[in-house]
């Protein structure tokens, strides 16, 4: 574990190429496109948590998670962009940054949203937990729920 460590602090630090194609991959990336759609949601569930707000404190609680929204983005893009440029070759950031920047990778981007809606809708609801633990349940009969 030390071993990994000290490898690790002696890696060199990615370049500023490499950390500025990061970001454009993070930025062109699944989770980018799917992270307007959660806030969306989670700014509308904030509201209707608080149906006593008239339309101007709707606005500005909209406003305030749109600014809230736009720097957590921000962090979470630099962070994921960090990522990227520590673990992919800057030669290898270019080829994706020029296909997610492209038409196909714009294309995929904008479908991505409505096919992970797609499939959950297909698929229903995922318990990944609750499923492992009632097969082990049925297979070995151990770990079950109290009756």
């Amino acid at each position: 574990m030390i071993l990994l460590y000290a490898i690790a602090l002696l890696a060199p630090d990615p370049t500023p190429e490499a950390l500025a194609l990061g970001k454009r991959l993070a930025e062109t990336g699944t989770l980018a496109a799917l992270l307007p759609i959660i806030m969306a949601k989670e700014t509308e569930e904030l509201l209707a948590e608080h149906s006593e707000l008239g339309d101007a404190d709707k606005a500005t609680l909209r406003a305030i998670a749109t600014e809230q929204g736009k720097a957590g983005v921000d962090r979470l893009m630099t962070a994921t962009g960090r990522a990227y440029a520590d673990k992919l070759s800057v030669e290898d950031l270019r080829v994706l940054v020029t296909f997610n920047e492209g038409e196909a990778g714009r294309k995929w981007r904008e479908a991505t949203p409505g096919v992970i809606v797609s499939a959950m809708g297909e698929v229903g609801q995922l318990d990944f937990k609750g499923d492992t633990r009632k097969a082990f349940c049925a297979k070995t009969g151990k770990g079950c729920p109290a009756p």
